[in-house]
């Protein structure tokens, strides 16, 4: 009895030091949970000003958002609806080019470099100086000139119609037009350095320089990145020269 009343006596002790506990922290957190609603109270006020002040302008950024999504999304279509009607075009040109109906397809072609998208524009330019060299060489030598000076195509592309005029002027130009057009593009750094020795090594074989023939030989064969094919067609030219290459 006495061991079961002192048990008692514990656990009220116990249960009424944890409710005097509960009642001092009571008053605390009543502080924090009014504090808290007070912090809930300002922020909403705060969105509620802003968007009041800032609504037009979000809703209009938002719109505009949304409506240069959608404008981008229908310039993309629009560019490639154009990009393949220029590609069936591009290919209805060669056709007529393969068929022999040179003018129809060089007045095609035409019409697709000042009508068609950026990449086929070049595609179609020199397609028509090509077209242009079968009846009218220097026409074409023109269309490639207005190519090479044109930056706006790249170095490469400039290169390759500096080239494709050269080949028409090779047999009738002489040697020093064909030098001033070709010896920037013999460097070392250029895209068509190789046939561009060729070139200059025929055209002063022709105007009968044996000099400048030799020298543009020399360079040619003792390149040891020289393409096989431009090497064989040089060496033809040496023998023809009666001269040797250096090493």
């Amino acid at each position: 009895m006495l061991c079961h009343a002192a048990a008692t006596s514990v656990f009220y002790a116990a249960l009424l030091a944890g409710a005097g506990k509960s009642r001092l922290d009571r008053p605390e957190r009543l502080v924090s949970d009014i504090f808290r609603e007070i912090d809930e109270e300002v922020r909403r006020e705060r969105l509620k000003k802003l968007w009041e002040q800032y609504s037009n302008l979000i809703i209009a950024v938002a719109l505009l958002i949304v409506i240069g999504i959608g404008g981008w999304r229908l310039y993309q279509w629009w560019e490639s609806k154009q990009a393949a009607e220029a590609g069936r075009q591009f290919e209805a040109a060669v056709q007529l080019s393969e068929q022999g109906k040179h003018d129809e397809a060089a007045a095609a072609f035409t019409k697709l470099a000042a009508e068609g998208t950026a990449g086929y524009r070049t595609l179609a330019r020199f397609r028509t100086a090509q077209e242009l060299a079968k009846r009218d060489p220097q026409a074409a030598v023109k269309a490639y000139d207005a190519l090479a000076a044109d930056r706006g195509i790249g170095q490469l592309l400039q290169d390759l119609a500096d080239i494709r005029a050269a080949l028409i002027l090779v047999d009738t130009a002489p040697y020093d037009e064909l030098r001033s057009r070709l010896e920037p593009l013999t460097a070392n750094d250029r895209p068509f350095l190789h046939t561009a020795r060729e070139l200059l090594a025929l055209s002063a074989w022709r105007a009968g320089d044996q000099a400048a023939s030799r020298r543009w030989i020399d360079l040619v064969l003792t390149d040891a990145q020289t393409p096989s094919s431009i090497r064989a067609r040089v060496e033809m030219l040496m023998a023809l020269t009666g001269g040797r290459a250096k090493g």
